[in-house]
């Protein structure tokens, strides 16, 4: 008996409701004015949301594409070593997520970001809306590139902020 109720629990978790996308838009700015815009998006990252409002994102670093290759050649070569440390993840929950109930929500994301092998605790603020059976969800962050070992060579330190603004855009469709 014991054993049926601990499978009918697990069922139930792997059967739960996922929203899904392979196309979410993530990106980042850590321009200092003056100079060039450093900026680059990514419009390939997986994530998934479950009904009880855990998340899970994943994304390719070499995926993000900059207006100037030269500069996405040094983001991944000298910056995050993308051979090395190819994905970034995100992994947590969405404060009092009620997938029936949201009409333009205002929500609170909590999670562990983890870029080059470096784990940080994130809390930020997002927005989340249904429609049909696509939840969208927006929200912007900052980090700091000391935080994930990102060292910013001496010859163009002046040019890129220490801080670093990411934008997240996703539109998450219902897994059947």
């Amino acid at each position: 008996m014991r054993t049926l109720i601990i499978l009918l629990l697990v069922s139930q978790s792997i059967f739960a409701q996922k929203y899904f996308t392979r196309t979410g838009f993530t990106g980042f700015k850590a321009s200092v004015d003056a100079f060039e815009p450093v900026q680059a998006i990514n419009k390939s990252t997986s994530v998934i949301l479950t009904n009880d409002g855990k998340i899970a994102a994943q994304l390719f670093i070499s995926a993000f594409k900059f207006r100037v290759s030269l500069m996405q050649e040094h983001f991944n070569e000298n910056f995050m070593d993308s051979y090395e440390y190819p994905k970034a993840t995100f992994k947590g929950k969405i404060d009092d997520f009620d997938s029936s109930n949201l009409t333009n929500k205002d929500v609170t994301i909590k999670g562990v970001l983890t870029v080059k092998g470096k784990e940080k605790n994130i809390t930020t603020t997002g927005r989340v809306s249904k429609n049909g059976e696509t939840i969208r969800l927006n929200s912007s962050f900052s980090v700091l590139a000391k935080d994930f070992d990102i060292k910013i060579p001496s010859v163009v330190r002046r040019k890129i902020a220490r801080q670093i603004n990411i934008t997240l855009n996703y539109e998450l469709i219902e897994k059947k």
